[in-house]
């Protein structure tokens, strides 16, 4: 693979990415979707726990129990935890490999900040750590392929 090829792979995932945030933290659903390859896999067990104590933070209805297996199930999933919270998200600085014309990897460090719509046990949550990813360029186009989201640090007020 050529230079500019390589690089305009890493742009496009840079801009899918983008997309994932935008679809979460809008709530825009169908956008949210379009990430993903459709037997795409997303790994958030443990995402929700704090890193220094093991203890779980979880104060909504979390994906973060088990694997979850296809792009409708994953964005279902992802939903239902977002639905009652406010949240905005940034991935910067990304680690991305360019594996061959169909495949990459890649690993973004993140902070993600959460806020309930409505009266909560909590009045905000702050997390840092990393997605660890793989994609696939299907029909043209790349996508999320398998997602593993890692924390180094959670905060809860």
């Amino acid at each position: 693979m050529d230079v500019l090829t390589r690089l305009a792979a890493i742009e496009d995932i840079k801009q899918l990415k983008a997309r994932y945030f935008r679809g979460a933290d809008t709530k825009d659903k169908g956008l949210f979707r379009s990430v993903f390859a459709e037997d795409a896999t997303a790994d958030y067990r443990g995402s929700e726990n704090n890193p220094r104590t093991g203890s779980s933070i979880d104060h909504n209805q979390s994906p973060t129990q088990s694997l979850i297996v296809g792009a409708d199930e994953i964005t279902d999933a992802v939903f239902r935890a977002l639905a009652p919270l406010v949240t905005v998200h940034h991935g910067c600085m990304p680690e991305i490999t360019i594996l061959d014309d169909h495949r990459a990897s890649g690993i973004w460090p993140m902070v993600d900040r959460i806020q309930p719509a409505y009266a909560a046990s909590f009045t905000e949550g702050i997390g840092w750590g990393h997605y660890h990813e793989t994609y696939e360029k299907i029909g043209g186009e790349w996508k999320i392929k398998t997602l593993r989201l890692t924390r180094l640090r959670v905060e809860v007020r």
